[in-house]
């Protein structure tokens, strides 16, 4: 082997073996986990460690879990088994077994998601409040921020005032056409013949143009009263003006969306209805369909309390108040390594 082929594999391999964030990174990282145990800590809100494997997963279509097989000793047969996507089933069976406020830092794994802010496995902050409301959960994520990452407090706006404030419509009552129509006039890279439903048409506008005009401008916002048909496992109810909502929110910080809370969804029938409405979605996306979670709906059943939750990515968190512009570099290894 020659001199300078050698030096090059042994400069690759020394590079491959390190870690993608540095050690002074990694250790403001851990006193970041430190202070958010403390917050709550004082809150008495408690930490829970959870399965990280289980016989069923979210139903979403827009998430893709990794799958692994368990064969018992001694036998032939395998039971396939689900990472997490997010430890919020087994919390939601703890709290409906009278655990009260909980909390929890966990490993979250979800196929197929690489790229400046999506690693497919990574690390959520996720926490239940039984008894608080939605904005009074957004309170608490404000003191959060606020307490252990120094931000400033972060405005609120409803979903329809986003649209109101960038595109001058009512996004709760427009036609589907008008929502179609700002889209392509937005969004010039949109091939002529690509098609979606009006759920889709309103998440490109919001990747597209809302998330980097927050960008843009400095605004970290709180998006709240999402549309009825985004309320994933949120109540839905009624804004002032009588239009059906998700009783929801989203967290942006320099346009990258932070956290998901939920005014959590009580009703074991309406959440099956919901898991079987995914399936047949995905059914018609080509994608597998998941096994329901029948002990999260049990679980419900017998007696889920009245309670908010927030999942936040903590590395993407990590990465803007580090001031990084990728999560490898907060991560002590990313993906490829």
């Amino acid at each position: 082997m020659r001199e300078d082929d050698r030096a090059r594999i042994m400069n690759l391999d020394k590079q491959s073996w390190q870690p993608t964030a540095s050690i002074e990174i990694l250790k403001k990282r851990a006193q970041y986990l430190a202070d958010v145990r403390l917050f709550f800590a004082e809150r008495d809100v408690w930490e829970v460690e959870t399965p990280i494997l289980s016989t069923a997963a979210p139903t979403a279509p827009y998430l893709d879990s990794f799958t692994t097989d368990y064969s018992p000793l001694g036998t032939n047969t395998k039971q396939t088994h689900y990472l997490q996507t997010s430890p919020e089933y087994t919390m939601k069976r703890l709290l409906a077994a009278d655990s009260g406020s909980i909390y929890q830092i966990a490993r979250v794994f979800r196929n197929g998601e690489q790229g400046r802010l999506h690693s497919p496995e990574f690390t959520m902050l996720e926490w239940y409040r039984p008894g608080l409301n939605l904005h009074q959960l957004i309170d608490e994520v404000n003191e959060l921020l606020q307490q252990v990452f120094q931000f400033d407090p972060i405005m609120r706006l409803s979903y329809r005032g986003v649209f109101e404030f960038f595109f001058k419509f009512n996004v709760l009552t427009c036609s589907d056409d008008e929502i179609k129509h700002c889209a392509r006039a937005r969004i010039k890279s949109l091939p002529n013949d690509f098609e979606t439903d009006r759920d889709g048409w309103l998440a490109l506008l919001i990747s597209y143009v809302v998330e980097p005009k927050l960008a843009s401008l400095n605004l970290p916002l709180f998006i709240y009263d999402f549309p009825a048909s985004q309320a994933q496992l949120a109540k839905i109810k009624y804004d002032q003006q009588g239009n059906a909502v998700a009783d929801r929110f989203e967290l942006y910080i320099d346009g990258v969306e932070i956290a998901n809370g939920y005014n959590e969804l009580l009703d074991t029938d309406e959440l099956r209805q919901r898991f079987a409405t995914d399936n047949q979605q995905r059914k018609q996306q080509g994608k597998i369909q998941i096994p329901i979670d029948e002990n999260l709906l049990a679980a419900m059943q017998s007696g889920l309390p009245e309670c908010s939750g927030v999942a936040v990515g903590f590395d993407r968190l990590m990465m803007l108040v580090l001031g990084k512009t990728s999560i490898n570099a907060v991560q002590s290894f990313g993906f490829r390594r």
